[in-house]
């Protein structure tokens, strides 16, 4: 059970807002950089530290958190048009509290088996299981690593603009994308948080958010120490964290 301000309510509106979070690129490095260490990617770092902090949150300690993979497993099919994504579902057991690194290669474990069978249709695999309503649908998070959508093309300039458009498709959710400079060091991760503001007030989002950033900033710092002992309160004297550049509601 994540967090919530507010009981479900009976009919879902999908309502929703967005938070935008910056991970400065000091931060950005030590995640990479720990990822590397353990034979892991940076989106399971990002995993692993999500994961506990709903535990730490008070979610209970059998964690399913979902990502969308690109679903393009043979090469025939890197150049041709469509959409083949598809969600899989990263099951995370955060019990016994485990040291970060350990937490790391539960992770790491768990996503290569569902990297592995990623061609299973989510839809499929919920019906299949039947899980407790929307255990399945609460939680997701993305690390965008595609190239940034910004060339000129004869007479047009190509570019992302985000489109705010008030809903949500899950109760709570982290988009990130991989920035670099241009000699290709790491530049830092923004994004988006979306959540529904039935359930969520913007200030238990951005608490959420802040206090992410700063488990992963322990974590870092700290892989062998247990969940327990990674901090997520305010250090003496500090109300924001320098890894969070901006939590702030994007324009509608």
């Amino acid at each position: 059970m994540l967090p919530y301000d507010r009981p479900r309510p009976a009919t879902d509106s999908h309502q929703g807002s967005d938070l935008a979070l910056w991970i400065d690129a000091r931060l950005h490095a030590a995640l990479a950089d720990l990822a590397s260490r353990a034979g892991a990617s940076l989106f399971m770092v990002l995993n692993a530290g999500l994961a506990a902090l709903l535990t730490e949150r008070g979610a209970g300690t059998d964690i399913c958190i979902t990502s969308p993979v690109a679903g393009r497993t043979d090469q025939a099919l890197d150049d041709l048009v469509g959409c083949f994504i598809n969600v899989v579902v990263l099951r995370t057991d955060t019990s016994a509290d485990p040291s970060f690194a350990q937490l790391l290669e539960r992770v790491r474990e768990t996503a290569l088996a569902a990297y592995a069978h990623q061609e299973v249709p989510f839809g499929h695999l919920a019906k299949a299981l039947k899980p407790t309503p929307r255990c399945l649908t609460q939680v997701r998070l993305i690390l965008q690593n595609t190239p940034e959508y910004d060339f000129d093309l004869p007479g047009m300039r190509v570019r992302e603009v985000v489109a705010p458009t008030g809903t949500a498709k899950v109760d709570f959710g982290i988009s990130l994308t991989e920035r670099e400079h241009a000699d290709g060091s790491l530049a830092g991760l923004d994004g988006v948080i979306q959540f529904r503001t039935d359930l969520f007030d913007e200030r238990t989002v951005g608490d959420l958010a802040t206090r992410w950033v700063r488990l992963l900033k322990a974590a870092v710092e700290s892989p062998d120490k247990p969940l327990s002992e990674l901090t997520t309160s305010d250090a003496p004297g500090d109300t924001q964290p320098d890894a969070v550049r901006a939590l702030s509601v994007n324009p509608q």
